[in-house]
């Protein structure tokens, strides 16, 4: 059962990374107007988008962009991200600086999460910043997916941090996956066989991304872990508790799947399930107070749909001034494909509405 499972990662996998090396043979957009170069923050390799310097001579805003890829794929340097980090540092006249974080099978986490912390902070240093001439009041976390996740979590360990002289402005999520409590929420029940997120596919990149065991695959899909009976998740149901986080909308005519009877040990296996680390919706509420001003982009047609819901509205109830950016018709990965062949309207909407807010808010 293992085996069977790992394999079919690994097939989900060798398959979009077959996608993923087409397009950057296929098309791999440039710009002579934008300098990009390779660099080490800190041990961790980043890829840096620069605009032209202008005679005026401003410091410029920025955002640190973590990629998706279920923390196994993906890179800054492909086209994908390349062409995405780009566009973002044309329209913005921003520096862009893209985390090449280490994936999954060669790291696990916490590694990820350390990789994204250490390159973001060492960029938020102030003799970094004065090297790209960045403005220290204008700059953004971002992320998408597995990359929302962690510019999350990095956001939150920022904020924690009493001695860090400069802080983000904002973070902006684009269909963060944000939690591994219940994977029974009304997206994750709407979505559970929708390309190109499938629900067991989500669960087996947790399983992959915690190093555990694939023969708990099944328990995870009817939320054993987090069973009444589990005593170390009681405390954190109350902060996701999507009956009342989500909007009648979103819930549609869908039920909870909380089971009475479950399987401790799965916690105790996996405890990173319940780290803020991995799973940043299970925050605490004064962790989310010092939030920066958040935008949260959601799909439709995605599993992680809720998630990001339900952080939207923690965030809110914390006090954090967040934008909820819902699109009814899209779905999971869709703003990184606006390429040829698949120079999807889905792709270009979203990615216009997040550039938009990051121009009227960074």
């Amino acid at each position: 059962c293992h085996l069977i499972h790992y394999l079919r990662l690994s097939h989900h996998l060798v398959l979009l990374n077959y996608i993923i090396c087409t397009f950057d043979k296929l098309k791999s957009l440039s710009s002579e107007d934008i300098k990009i170069t390779d660099a080490v923050f800190d041990g961790v390799e980043v890829r840096v988008f620069e605009p032209p310097a202008k005679r005026d001579e401003r410091l410029r805003r920025s955002v640190v962009y973590i990629h998706g890829g279920g923390w196994a794929l993906a890179s800054a340097r492909t086209s994908l991200y390349n062409n995405l980090c780009r566009i973002m540092a044309e329209s913005l006249d921003a520096v862009v600086v893209s985390v090449e974080y280490r994936l999954v099978p060669e790291v696990c986490f916490p590694e990820q999460f350390y990789d994204a912390l250490h390159a973001t902070k060492h960029f938020l240093q102030p003799d970094v910043l004065a090297e790209y001439s960045v403005d220290p009041n204008r700059i953004a976390i971002s992320g998408d997916s597995a990359g929302g996740n962690l510019a999350a979590a990095v956001c939150q360990q920022l904020s924690k941090e009493e001695h860090l002289i400069i802080r983000p402005k904002l973070q902006a999520l684009i269909y963060p996956v944000l939690q591994a409590f219940d994977f029974n929420t009304p997206s994750y029940q709407q979505n559970m066989d929708t390309p190109i997120l499938r629900r067991n596919t989500m669960i087996n990149y947790w399983i992959y991304y915690l190093n555990a065991n694939y023969d708990l695959t099944e328990s995870l899909l009817i939320n054993n872990h987090t069973a009444l009976d589990v005593s170390q998740a009681l405390s954190f149901r109350g902060r996701l508790n999507w009956t009342s986080l989500l909007p009648s909308s979103f819930r549609k005519n869908y039920k909870p799947v909380i089971q009475t009877t479950g399987k401790a040990e799965i916690i105790q296996e996996i405890p990173a399930l319940l780290d803020v680390r991995a799973v940043p919706l299970l925050a605490e509420n004064e962790t989310l107070q010092l939030q920066p001003k958040t935008y949260i982009l959601t799909c439709e047609n995605d599993v992680l749909r809720d998630d990001g819901a339900m952080y939207a509205k923690r965030l809110e109830k914390a006090g954090v001034e967040v934008t909820l950016d819902h699109f009814d018709d899209c779905f999971h990965g869709c703003m990184i494909f606006t390429i040829w062949p698949t120079h999807f309207s889905a792709g270009v909407q979203t990615r216009n509405s997040y550039i938009k807010w990051l121009d009227e808010n960074l």
